[in-house]
């Protein structure tokens, strides 16, 4: 009988470091979509009792590094890394999505040029500041971005595009990188 073994959704495919940006894989621990029930105010106040955080407001993300729950659109809130308190399905439904998505991480200085190329999004620090979070297009994929530092941010998209996602911004950091190059021998 053969044995089988649980594999993230970039396994084998990351860390990548091409010139100034690098793109981890994150293991996000468990994913659950919250989608209040009506009362918005009374998820919010459960999640801050249970889970120490606010509920985040649109295009919003709150928590931190170890919890973190992030809008994911209209009445909807992924909560990541902290398993769901039994309280918040009083006031929200609450779905398991820890095996539907691949995380990862762009980071560097190289990160907001390497988005730049794939997402029609202006993610510049000026105009979208840490803990700025939303969903769009990524070159042609769906996906989550949110800013998590200077030069960092966290992308979601579904685990089956895991693959597709390594090889766009794989591609698009060479082509920073190749970018950046010719300026400097100017």
């Amino acid at each position: 009988m053969a044995e089988l073994k649980a594999k993230s959704p970039c396994d084998g495919l990351l860390p990548i470091r091409i010139g100034a940006a690098e793109l981890t894989e994150l293991d996000p621990g468990v994913l659950s979509m919250l989608s209040p029930l009506g009362d918005r105010a009374g998820l919010g106040a459960a999640l801050e009792r249970a889970h120490g955080m606010t509920l985040p407001d649109p295009l919003r993300a709150t928590g931190g590094a170890g919890a973190r729950c992030i809008w994911f659109g209209r009445d909807q809130v992924l909560l990541m890394g902290s398993v769901p308190d039994t309280t918040l399905t009083e006031h929200a439904a609450v779905v398991d999505q820890s095996d539907g998505w691949a995380v990862v991480q762009l980071e560097g200085a190289a990160a907001v040029d390497v988005l730049a190329r794939l997402v029609p999004v202006d993610l510049r620090a000026d105009r979208f500041a840490r803990d700025h979070t939303l969903r769009t297009q990524l070159f042609h994929m769906s996906a989550s971005i949110t800013r998590t530092g200077d030069d960092r941010f966290m992308i979601l998209v579904f685990r089956s595009m895991a693959s597709t996602l390594v090889h766009d911004i794989k591609t698009a950091m060479e082509a920073v990188r190749a970018r950046a190059g010719v300026r400097g021998t100017a």
